[in-house]
């Protein structure tokens, strides 16, 4: 199958560029700078994504897309206006591309969306696909409006959009917040989490890939939403605990009171890193595609 990845030298893209043509597909990635083109690989630069991005030769041939460039979430974002830029980027963009799309004949589009348009927290119940969106930020709200503009999109014609939800996708390369949890783990500087009973659903890398490797020619995920993650939730002690293990350092962790940890949070600006630390954000998904997605709830 010919398969264009937007966003190819991202964290995901990379990862699942060389997972498809492993399996034996003709993979196409686009980059917005030409400085980023390996060579040896069909990748193709379109410069800034936006409502005017010219993707007519990264579409050539192509009967799958799968759109991962997107402006990323940013923590404490200094723009004046950030909703704006990334309904530009994430909402405009993704509606030009999906449209050049169609015009290319286009099979299936499948877009990486976010569990942050379900909302950021669960308490008593795990976020389900039939929860009305709950967005809090720029962010979920631009994945939202891009979500739901796809599903028109498709209404009105036969291209298959399939939309998928991860949680934090963790591994080997990963930026963000994973990256400054694990290089605290990796210098060994004691951590006050010992007393947090949270649970969080992620995905691994390797999982959200051979996942998405499997909605490329699952027939039952047409024009669906999922949500995913590995089969298995975690509390950030736990999660701390296998980010050690994995780099070969021992795990330093105290007590310390989560109404303190949140209190030092307010006052120091870090209120949604240590919220991320300390909430449950669960999800009934699923873990991963087989011949009926239904049947692999991993909550029942």
């Amino acid at each position: 199958m010919k398969i264009l990845i937007t966003g190819q030298n991202g964290f995901i893209g990379k990862a699942l560029f060389d997972l498809l043509k492993q399996q034996g597909h003709q993979v196409r990635g686009t980059v917005r700078n030409e400085n980023k083109i390996e060579e040896g690989l069909d990748i193709i630069a379109v410069g800034d994504i936006s409502s005017t991005t010219d993707w007519s030769t990264a579409l050539k041939d192509i009967e799958t897309v799968i759109h991962l460039a997107n402006r990323a979430h940013v923590l404490n974002d200094q723009v004046s206006d950030p909703l704006t830029i990334f309904r530009e980027v994430n909402v405009a963009g993704t509606i030009h591309l999906a449209k050049q799309a169609l015009e290319s004949r286009v099979k299936r589009f499948i877009f990486i969306s976010s569990i942050k348009v379900n909302g950021e927290k669960t308490d008593e119940h795990s976020f389900s696909v039939e929860d009305r969106p709950n967005p809090q930020d720029p962010y979920a709200i631009s994945k939202l409006e891009a979500e739901n503009a796809l599903r028109e999109i498709s209404a009105q014609s036969t291209m298959e959009i399939v939309i998928i939800r991860p949680p934090l996708v963790y591994g080997q390369g990963v930026k963000g917040n994973f990256k400054r949890l694990s290089r605290l783990v990796e210098l060994g500087i004691p951590l006050p989490f010992a007393s947090i009973k949270n649970k969080r659903s992620l995905i691994s890398i390797e999982n959200l890939v051979q996942l998405l490797s499997k909605a490329i020619i699952d027939p039952t995920v047409a024009n669906q939403t999922l949500l995913v993650s590995d089969s298995k939730d975690l509390s950030a002690p736990q999660l701390i605990k296998k980010i050690a293990k994995s780099i070969g350092k021992p795990t330093r962790l105290f007590p310390f009171p989560v109404k303190l940890l949140k209190i030092l949070g307010k006052l120091t600006g870090q209120s949604k890193a240590i919220s991320r630390l300390t909430e449950n954000l669960q999800i009934d998904g699923i873990s991963y595609l087989g011949s009926d997605p239904k049947s692999e709830n991993k909550r029942g």
